[in-house]
């Protein structure tokens, strides 16, 4: 997928940082690798941080309390820097995303964003690279950092492809979206497994990410009359699709245990989650998301 180089990246939204420490404590939703290093165990993962993120004071960053330079936004301008720069691509498939709900959402305002490298304090805690990309409902911001597309490739078999990569851009929004509905606390009510309402939580993100891509060529940016975005090709769905699959938890668990375990799921098994993003994509209504009065999750 090919920004239109008319198309202006707006950074008003977005902060960036090289690492720091501290924070609150909260709920950080749709993020998570669980800690690399140890075992892959989820991916999007909707926890308590106080299970995988580091504690205040733990000094994992050796820089607790302060934060280094980031990545510079200010060279993100215009969509041939969205196509070039991987840090200009996900601010820039933020501003698409914010001007797709502004449309289908009456009352919705747009989150912030925030990449970092390493490790970076938010109002749900402090945070690792480890943890994946993330949302903090405290602060309403969604946390990236670019070193993870890498992994999402080298690790987790998923295509490189641009839309691979604003997929778990559109993902993180979605699950902004949730917050603003007010459903995004019932990933934490029921009981888990695969057919609980974590899993059926991130399924709707996943379908939101797929709405997002239903009206994203034809969406236009305000003051510029452009589409944010050109027409997606087959190749740009089947790199959605690649990095959705390769982010089920059947095949995580596979990959990393050698068994699948259903009633540890987090975010749905591999077909789930590419059914729902079609889903999405198909027919570009957010009520055909209503994963949680889905009787069938299509695992």
């Amino acid at each position: 997928m090919t920004f239109n180089e008319g198309m202006r990246i707006d950074t008003s939204t977005t902060s960036s940082s090289g690492g720091g420490g501290g924070g609150g404590r909260g709920l950080a939703v749709g993020g998570g690798l669980g800690g690399l290093v140890i075992v892959v165990i989820a991916l999007f993962l909707g926890v308590d941080p106080g299970t995988v993120l580091p504690q205040e004071g733990s000094g994992q960053s050796g820089q607790q309390g302060v934060e280094a330079p980031g990545f510079d936004t200010s060279q993100c301008k215009t969509g041939k820097d969205a196509n070039d720069i991987l840090g200009c691509r996900i601010i820039a498939t933020g501003n698409s995303v914010d001007g797709v709900w502004a449309q289908l959402m009456p009352d919705y305002t747009r989150p912030k964003v925030r990449l970092f490298s390493d490790n970076v304090s938010t109002a749900c805690g402090p945070a690792t690279t480890d943890v994946g990309p993330f949302y903090c409902p405290g602060d309403q911001t969604a946390y990236f950092d670019t070193s993870f597309f890498d992994v999402l490739v080298q690790q987790f078999g998923s295509s490189g492809g641009p839309l691979a990569q604003e997929y778990v851009v559109a993902h993180e929004f979605g699950h902004h979206v949730q917050d603003l509905q007010g459903t995004l606390g019932r990933a934490q009510q029921g009981p888990g497994g695969a057919e609980g309402n974590g899993v059926r939580t991130e399924l709707q993100a996943d379908c939101y990410a797929g709405v997002w891509a239903h009206y994203a060529a034809i969406t236009k940016q305000e003051g510029t009359d452009v589409t944010f975005l050109q027409p997606l090709t087959d190749k740009d769905i089947q790199d959605a699709l690649s990095a959705a699959s390769s982010v089920g938890d059947d095949r995580i668990q596979q990959s990393s245990t050698g068994q699948v375990n259903p009633e540890s799921w987090t975010h749905g098994s591999s077909a789930a989650r590419q059914y729902w993003f079609t889903e999405g994509y198909r027919t570009g209504d957010p009520k055909q998301c209503d994963t949680f009065s889905a009787t069938d999750l299509h695992e």
